[in-house]
């Protein structure tokens, strides 16, 4: 394989033939990410608990001339987990080169208001969703012998906490912990694991769920004075699906507009 050196920016973030395993694909971030890879040559195998947005946005990209497959995904539910995963193997030809963990779920409210309920949704989703996966996926990873991309997405939530998001931060935290501990396991497969970690984005989520008064603050603080666009996440997703990430594993990239500068 040639040095970066010897490579151009075209060719080292070029995906074409890669199978990717995304979650989330229906809206948001993972959509946005999902046309992104779909651009660079890749074929998507996208799941999401809503089929008909996730229907929809694999139709989407096939129209234009993108290889997309929508498969139904519900993190909160190992059969379905094992279903997807199993029905991804079986189309992709037995593994992936690339999964993005995508998919997440936020409940905001004071930790003292927190529900059981919203425990079990938020950890699900955002932990115990993906690390079935991952589980589940890796062994055909490793025996395909090719080595592979993994990117889990955070938020800066895990990194520095947030005030009404007390429980998200901690599931956004134990994700950022688990990819590390599993890029220094995988190293030695050639599988390199990263997390990006966003700052507020402007999403379905995050507008359904930020009052408009603290969206508006939220962007004052920001430097640049405005919220990330899904697909500005998704570029950094794809950077570390590629191989101009090579030899990166185990870091965290916030992607904040630099709302956090945490070093």
């Amino acid at each position: 394989m040639p040095e970066m050196s010897d490579l151009d920016w075209q060719q080292a973030t070029a995906l074409a033939g890669k199978r990717v395993l995304l979650t989330g694909c229906a809206s948001g971030i993972g959509r946005a990410t999902a046309a992104l890879y779909a651009r660079a040559g890749a074929t998507v195998y996208g799941g999401d608990v809503n089929v008909e947005a996730g229907e929809a946005a694999m139709a989407e990209l096939r129209a234009v001339g993108g290889k997309a497959e929508f498969i139904r995904l519900d993190l909160t539910d190992a059969a379905s987990i094992d279903s997807f995963v199993d029905t991804v193997r079986e189309r992709a030809g037995g593994t992936v080169d690339i999964v993005a963990s995508i998919a997440g779920v936020d409940v905001i409210k004071p930790f003292v208001k927190n529900e059981p309920g919203d425990w079990n949704l938020i950890i699900n989703v955002n932990y115990m969703g993906p690390v079935r996966l991952i589980h589940r996926l890796l062994p055909s990873m490793i025996d395909a012998g090719k080595g592979g991309k993994i990117v889990t997405v955070a938020s800066d939530a895990g990194r520095v906490g947030s005030s009404g998001e007390t429980f998200y931060s901690g599931s956004k935290g134990a994700i950022i912990a688990f990819t590390k501990g599993l890029a220094r396991e995988v190293a030695r497969y050639h599988i390199n694991c990263n997390v990006v970690a966003p700052g507020p984005t402007s999403t379905p989520l995050y507008e359904g769920a930020t009052p408009p008064k603290l969206r508006e603050a939220l962007a004052n603080a920001i430097p640049f004075k405005r919220v990330a666009r899904p697909s500005e996440i998704g570029q950094s997703i794809l950077f570390f699906s590629s191989p101009a990430s090579d030899f990166i594993t185990g870091q965290v990239l916030s992607v904040s507009g630099g709302l956090t500068m945490h070093g």
